[in-house]
């Protein structure tokens, strides 16, 4: 009952990691769904696997399996999501949805690193990182995106709105006037 409850635990430290996500996700229940469950507790482990879906207010995440696992006094150090592709999104305080996929979705609580390995992608507001691996260090806010040895990263940065809305003024005219 214990490694469950360090799940848990450690699932709501996820929810609350960066400070543009929710902050009352981190006040929701967190759920976990899946097919099988099984604790190894002499080696600290916790792996849930089979159709795996955690929810905790607008975080949602998907993976063929998670696991969690834990120091020798069960403190939980690192959760690891895995599928084809296992699956991240959250709501931010801007309203914006935060997405991730990858094979597999690494996050280590105690350094708040979170590491996306093989096909990695983030995306928010149409922008969008692709990688064979992306970190990024939640304190720090600070992004390493590395590709393979066959394909390059891509990045695609979307405008910001008040960019869009001059590009799509006609010319000649300013905000609040009309031509004749």
């Amino acid at each position: 009952m214990k490694p469950v409850k360090l799940l848990l635990a450690a699932l709501m430290l996820l929810g609350s990691t960066g400070a543009a996500a929710l902050d009352s996700d981190t006040l929701q229940k967190v759920e976990v769904k899946a097919d099988n469950s099984r604790a190894d507790l002499p080696n600290g482990m916790v792996i849930y696997s089979g159709r795996v879906r955690i929810t905790q207010g607008t975080l949602l995440i998907n993976a063929d399996e998670l696991r969690a696992e834990a120091t020798d006094d069960k403190v939980v150090t690192t959760l690891i999501a895995s599928g084809s592709p296992a699956t991240y999104q959250q709501m931010l305080e801007n309203g914006k949805l935060a997405e991730a996929q990858a094979n597999e979705i690494r996050y280590d609580i105690q350094k708040r690193i979170l590491t996306l390995k093989g096909k990695a992608e983030m995306r928010q507001s149409g922008s969008l990182v692709q990688g064979d691996s992306i970190q990024y260090d939640l304190e720090k806010q600070m992004l390493v995106a590395e590709g393979s040895e066959d394909e390059q990263i891509t990045t695609i940065f979307q405008p910001a709105e008040a960019d869009l809305k001059s590009l799509t003024e006609p010319k000649g005219e300013k905000q609040g006037e009309t031509q004749q």
